[in-house]
């Protein structure tokens, strides 16, 4: 409980005492309302009251740093135990205050010159306070600060005198660690009490003078909370061990960032953030470069499909969504971000390439009888072959040149992988993409045709969705696939989506105009653990503090700061024993679970001779290495 009193001036502050309207009713039955609210018990003693079967005693505070920072009162506020705190303050009048320090100011002055005239060291103490009263007197002559007297107490409840005694000393460590005095209210234990109670009273009257700078300081309602009443669970609150739960879909925009260096804990955070989402209903889709999210597909009954040369498993480039949208042309669209997909396979185009290819798309999409008119847009689409078919039959210099940058996704070395018709539809609620088994040139257009398969589909029904995008400084290496990935950002709120964008790349990302887009159309942000060469740009876009970048830089994994909003705490990310074996990705934990399947397996297989047993596990632990 937290108790503010601001009380009227008075020259003697212990007589002011709280105005209690006295209670008058009528009795009933010989029983008044102070034997309804009265206690059973009260005992009084020197070192603490009690009150029925509970213990109580009042702290005071004596003494207080010279400096102290905004939200200093922090560590007592957020302390592990219920406390009662109270704060009384007492305006004091102007005049009087330019008095005392007056002649407080002309009496050290005097001993400092006295102790300079004698040969004597100045007493550092009192050339501080001289320099504070000075610094003190100037603004309150220029109205600048204002001038109050302060009390502080602190009631501490328990259930046993060994358990008041322990909670007291650790009140005590954490007020002295700020530099705090603090005493007990030996033999004022009932006065400590009613000063502690909101009744308005200070009993005690230990004050300390205080301008209005300092006493803003003393602000109790400064903890660092970010919690929602709805949504999934990201971490726990570093600074008080709060829950921090949080839902996307109730911010501005849907949209949320990860940046750490590798090993910082980006993938297993958005595993939990993917699995607690399904929880709830929401479909997920991920697009992953290195396979990590198999296991989890596998284990909440995902659809895990692989792209490669000898995948069954297909998309075409030239899909339509079939949806009519007023005032967007579909077509249109999607000759834009076939643009920019070819950007990619061909390379830097001139002006006359672009136009002339441009005109290469709609004659391709008009001999399969499609049009800008919407009824036409849900036939079936043409083909990688079509269009190189069209080029070849422009017979044009520059368009034959087109078609030799295609010819091997038609015709050579990377037949079959986006010259097939769309044979997968997203039905499950959480769908991996991996291009694990692509060449590392062919990822990122890999990426693009299935975050363009994904925005497709999405735009077909309204639901809610969450798109995680991992590694994406693949699609970031190139300014068609950057661009088309902020266009999703942009635009995914309209369409009820969340786009999680994750890289590891943290200066390179954040270099580029569109990666600091990016940042700026995700309401969510998450930086985990960062190295000392990305820490300065990561402050700047950011706007962190110094404390705040030694955080990122010493954090363990999965700690960091959790932006939702204008709002961000420290965070530390939690999974239950199950969820981590589903999402975890260390070896040594990927090992420990093969071994102890391989164990599993040897009972379910029956009798076994020791030494066929004992060779099993060998050769099984030798192929693992």
């Amino acid at each position: 409980m937290f108790n503010l009193t601001v009380l009227p001036f008075s020259k003697k502050h212990n007589t002011l005492e709280p105005q209690i309207a006295q209670v008058s009713a009528p009795k009933k039955r010989g029983i008044s309302i102070q034997d309804v609210i009265a206690p059973k018990e009260i005992e009084i003693d020197r070192e603490f009251i009690r009150i029925n079967k509970k213990y109580l005693r009042t702290l005071f505070v004596a003494g207080y740093p010279r400096f102290v920072s905004p939200g200093w009162l922090d560590p007592i506020i957020n302390f592990d135990h219920s406390l009662d705190l109270s704060f009384f303050i007492y305006p004091v009048e102007g005049k009087t205050v330019l008095d005392d320090l007056r002649r407080k100011i002309a009496l050290m002055e005097a001993e400092i010159a006295t102790d300079l005239q004698r040969g004597r060291v100045v007493n550092p103490s009192t050339q501080a306070k001289l320099e504070d009263s000075r610094v003190l007197q100037e603004q309150l002559v220029k109205g600048a600060e204002r001038f109050f007297q302060f009390s502080f107490y602190v009631t501490i409840p328990a259930d046993s005198v060994e358990e008041l005694d322990h909670i007291t000393q650790q009140v005590q460590s954490t007020l002295g660690s700020l530099l705090i005095v603090s005493s007990s209210t030996t033999l004022q234990m009932e006065d400590g009490l009613y000063s502690s109670i909101p009744l308005s009273a200070d009993k005690l009257t230990f004050t300390r003078n205080m301008d209005t700078t300092s006493l803003a300081t003393t602000f109790p309602f400064v903890s660092a909370e970010l919690s929602s009443d709805k949504g999934i669970l990201y971490g726990i609150n570093e600074d008080n061990d709060s829950l921090v739960i949080f839902d996307r879909f109730r911010l501005e925009n849907y949209n949320s960032i990860i940046l750490s260096t590798a090993g910082g804990g980006k993938s297993f955070s958005v595993k939990l953030e993917a699995l607690r989402s399904l929880m709830l209903g929401t479909e997920v889709f991920i697009i992953d470069p290195e396979a990590e999210y198999k296991p989890l597909a596998d284990a909440s009954g995902g659809e895990f499909i692989t792209f490669s040369f000898n995948s069954p498993s297909k998309i075409n480039p030239f899909d339509l969504s079939g949806v009519v949208e007023k005032d967007e042309n579909q077509l249109g669209l999607k000759i834009l971000s076939l643009h920019s997909l070819f950007g990619i396979i061909m390379g830097q185009l001139t002006p006359t390439e672009q136009a002339l290819l441009d005109r290469a798309f709609i004659s391709t999409y008009r001999d399969k009888g499609i049009t800008q008119d919407p009824e036409t847009q849900t036939k079936i689409p043409p083909l990688m072959e079509d269009l190189y078919k069209t080029l070849l039959g422009m017979e044009d210099p520059i368009a034959r040149s087109l078609a030799d940058r295609i010819e091997k996704f038609v015709r050579g070395s990377f037949q079959g992988i986006f010259d097939q018709h769309t044979n997968i539809d997203i039905k499950n609620p959480l769908t991996v993409f991996s291009v694990q088994e692509m060449e590392e040139q062919l990822r990122p257009i890999a990426m693009f045709v299935v975050l363009d398969f994904i925005w497709t589909r999405v735009k077909r029904d309204l639901k809610k969705r969450i798109l995680i995008v991992d590694e994406a400084w693949h699609m970031m290496k190139y300014p068609d696939t950057a661009q088309f990935l902020y266009s999703v950002a942009k635009r995914s709120r309209k369409y009820y989506l969340g786009l999680i964008t994750i890289t590891q790349d943290v200066e390179d990302f954040l270099a580029q105009d569109i990666g600091k887009a990016i940042v700026t159309n995700s309401a969510l942000k998450f930086l985990l653990k960062q190295s000392p060469a990305a820490i300065d740009k990561v402050g700047d876009v950011f706007k962190l503090s110094e404390g705040e970048k030694q955080l990122l830089l010493a954090a363990d994994v999965g700690e960091g700061i959790f932006f939702a909003g204008p709002n961000h705490v420290a965070i530390r990310v939690v999974a239950s024993e199950k969820e981590y074996k589903l999402i975890t990705t260390k070896p040594e934990d990927v090992l420990a679970a093969r071994r102890q399947s391989l164990d599993q397996s040897f009972k379910n297989i029956g009798p076994q001779t020791k030494e066929e047993t004992t060779q099993n596990r060998q050769g099984m632990v030798v192929e693992e290495i």
